[in-house]
This record gives structure tokens, sequence and C-alpha cells, in this order.
């Protein structure tokens, strides 16, 4: 029975992995197929009767380095700045449309900040400890509802799903700052705590 136990195990420790691999693999490319409708009726019919899959990624890909392409040079921009002036002056469109490009100028542009830090805080509550991301800094009306001192935008991700959390403004000094990247911090809140920063990936308990 030890020996079952140990062989079932193992077997775990070598299928799951693999299994979860797999699977968010086949949601990205299934996911990405779909801008296969671009691409004129013959064709898809075509992909569909001989049923080629995976040929969205290389898509995708190559419309976004298009897409970038053009968004580098001199008419590029000027076309997109064009394009951005007409979308912020349509009601409702402009506020989703401004918020989205906000997020993803700080996630994605060179220059951003987004996730820079990783934190060390009490959540939910005083003396229950989690790991955290800094954002920002609050702007200048919410601090003056907070009483003075220096406080921080913080993102506390759920586990082991990190792209669900809480946004939450912290004091400053109720923030430790942690000596391990933001990849290591995640790496730390998708395993729950089973992968340890600087460690060997291993269950994090003493032996």
């Amino acid at each position: 029975m030890l020996a079952l136990r140990k062989w079932l195990f193992a077997g775990l420790l070598v299928i799951v992995p693999l299994f979860v691999t797999l699977a968010v693999l086949k949601w990205i490319i299934d996911t990405l197929d779909q801008t296969l409708w671009l691409l004129p009726e013959d064709w898809q019919s075509w992909l569909t009767m001989h049923k080629v899959r995976g040929l969205g990624v290389l898509f995708t890909l190559a419309i976004l380095l298009v897409v970038g392409a053009v968004a580098s040079n001199f008419i590029g921009k000027r076309l997109l700045g064009w394009g951005d002036a007409v979308v912020r002056r349509i009601p409702v469109v402009r506020s989703i449309y401004s918020s989205v490009k906000q997020v993803s100028d700080t996630l994605f542009s060179e220059n951003g900040n987004a996730f820079r830090t990783a934190v060390l805080v009490q959540w939910p509550r005083e003396g229950v400890w989690t790991i955290a991301f800094v954002t920002g800094t609050p702007g200048a009306d919410v601090l003056a509802h907070l009483g003075g001192g220096e406080y921080l935008g913080v993102y506390v991700p759920t586990t082991p799903n990190p792209t669900g959390g809480y946004f939450v403004m912290l004091k400053r000094s109720d923030c430790i700052e942690l000596q391990m990247s933001v990849d290591e911090a995640l790496k730390y809140i998708v395993s729950m705590g089973v992968v340890v920063p600087g460690g060997p990936a291993t269950l994090a308990t003493s032996s």
C-alpha cells in the first residue's frame, strides 16, 4: 500500500502540471483561433474542413506585428492620435476606452510601472499577512479624505488565480517592501505558498 501511494503521488506530480499546461495552451489556441473569422469565408471553410488548429496564433501574431509596425511610424502615430481623439468624444465609449487604455499603457508600455514592487501587507485583517503589489499612489482628491500621511495604491491578488483581487489604499508604513521580483512573488501566490522564492520548489515546511 505504501508503494502504491508513493506511485500515485509521483504520477500526480507528473500528470497534473502537464494537464494544466496543456489545458491552458488549448484555451489560448482556441481563443486566438477566433480571429480567423477575419479571413474570407472560403478560407474559413477550408480550414474547418481540414481541422487546421493553431493558425489563429500565427494570424494574431501577424496582426499585432503589422499594427505595431504601423503605430511606430510617423503616419501611424498621426492616425492613431486622430482615432484616439474621435473615440474620446463619444459618450459612454470614451469612459470605457480611457480606463482600458490607461491600464494597458501602464501594463504594456516599456516605461510602465505596474506591479514593479512586491510588498507584505496585513490582509484581510490585522495579524494576517499576504503578498501584494504596489500599483501607484492615490490622487490628490483621494488623499484629501485619507487624513494625511503617505499612502500607496496596492493590489491584493487572490490565489491561485491572481487575475482576481482587491485594490486598496494603505499607509506606506504598513507596507513592507520585499526583496523578491514580481515574477517570484506571483509564482509564490499561484502555488499557494508551495514554491518558496529563493528556495527549492518543494513544500514550504520543515522536515
